[in-house]
């Protein structure tokens, strides 16, 4: 599947409607135009199914348990590994990068790839490859954006990664791109440690085994501590578990975004359930 510059335009604007937000937006807003429209009993029903429909959405997104039970099920799908066996690379994906502006006048990493990039680091200082391939290029749909696998490799030289063990792929703008772009540069059947977000694992694993890779997950940033539904996380619920809050909405829209992508993937044939 070639991702040409029209197929990635076509793939930010349908993003869009992958968002929560979005869902929360146009459903208040169809409440909010049946409510201006002249009255009559057909819309006042359908307004109040709308309005109850926004609520129930707003409540579910904000909800700690549901994101819980989504985030922590993607965390929880492919534990950190144990192995200590070497591999031909170490290879850490992106997370985003900021363009400078006038309050940081240099280009910054996120800190979701500051973390991605830490623990690639401390995994090469344990000797697990002599090669650490960082891998992001420019995701921004005008093509003029900071290069993300360059601030990685700056990142990672501040971390102690000499310059010359580092390998950047500065093509890719997704996490398909990034499995198909390092497979040309690794080639096929390369043994790679994947490092990324641990929500982002199962995604990413799916789509670099599709290429051919041997691949072995390397988790970090869990957001939770404990499987969900498991007796360590039962122990650990307040009365602000079941509090609405902004935190729960972002975990949720990361979860739904990750689950979307993974069943997309699959259905197109490029990712595997």
């Amino acid at each position: 599947m070639e991702t040409t510059p029209l197929f990635f335009y076509l793939y930010k604007l349908v993003g869009q409607f992958a968002y929560p937000l979005t869902w929360v937006v146009i459903s208040v807003g169809f409440t909010l135009i049946l409510a201006l429209l002249p009255f009559s009993p057909v819309r006042q029903r359908c307004m109040r199914w709308s309005a109850i429909f926004s609520f129930s959405i707003v409540i579910t997104l904000t909800n700690p348990l549901v994101a819980d039970l989504l985030l922590g099920t993607l965390e929880a799908w492919y534990p950190p590994t144990l192995s200590l066996k070497n591999f031909d690379a170490i290879v850490v994906l992106g997370g985003g990068v900021k363009a400078p502006g006038a309050l940081h006048p240099s280009v910054e990493l996120t800190e979701t790839s500051q973390y991605r990039v830490t623990c690639g680091a401390e995994l090469y200082r344990q000797n697990r490859s002599l090669k650490l391939v960082v891998s992001g290029g420019d995701a921004r749909i005008d093509g003029h954006g900071p290069i993300l696998a360059s601030a990685m490799k700056a990142w990672a030289i501040r971390l102690g990664v000499p310059a010359n063990a580092i390998v950047e792929e500065s093509r890719s703008r997704t996490t398909y791109e990034n499995a198909v772009e390092l497979k040309q540069i690794l080639g096929t059947n390369a043994s790679i440690l994947l490092v990324t977000t641990a929500y982002h694992i199962p995604r990413a694993v799916s789509l670099f085994i599709k290429q051919g890779f041997q691949v072995t997950p390397e988790p970090c940033g869990f957001q939770y501590g404990n499987r969900p539904a498991s007796g360590e996380w039962a122990e650990h619920l307040s009365f602000t578990d079941f509090l609405p809050n902004v935190e729960a909405f972002d975990h949720n829209t990361k979860a739904i975004w990750e689950i979307l992508g993974i069943i997309v993937y699959w259905a197109i044939g490029e990712g595997r359930i």
